[in-house]
């Protein structure tokens, strides 16, 4: 169930063309408001894109934290979404390992639940489009 955002969360988006994303967006934007972990979110305040389609981009490498990063070998991992399986890898670019962290597997279920969230899986957005 969704709590009625502020007329202000609203327009914030209003020119993202993609109604379920700008829903998205503004619903996050007000969860994390009352708390929820900015790493949890599936649609991205910086570039105002899905995760799923941004999550490539340096701005999203936290070495502190090991999210897109290998601390075996102190190098950035990319990620690689494929839309039509679901998949998602993590690779380190330096040993080509999966880094096997907690970092690792949240871009892993953020990646997947942002694929379903942008192609209507979730039911509290299905009608916003």
């Amino acid at each position: 169930m969704t709590t009625p955002l502020l007329v202000a969360d609203r327009q914030r988006y209003a020119d993202v063309r993609d109604r379920r994303l700008a829903a998205m967006l503004a619903e996050e934007d007000a969860a994390e408001d009352l708390g929820l972990d900015p790493l949890e979110r599936v649609s991205c305040r910086l570039h105002r894109r899905w995760l799923h389609h941004c999550v490539h981009s340096a701005d999203h490498v936290i070495k502190v934290t090991g999210h897109r990063w290998c601390r075996d070998c102190s190098s950035v991992a990319s990620v690689g979404v494929d839309e039509l399986t679901g998949d998602v890898l993590v690779r380190c670019g330096s040993c080509g390992t999966a880094p096997g962290t907690a970092a690792t597997r949240q871009i892993v279920r953020t990646c997947r639940a942002s694929l379903a969230a942008a192609q209507g899986f979730f039911p509290d957005h299905a009608g916003a489009r």
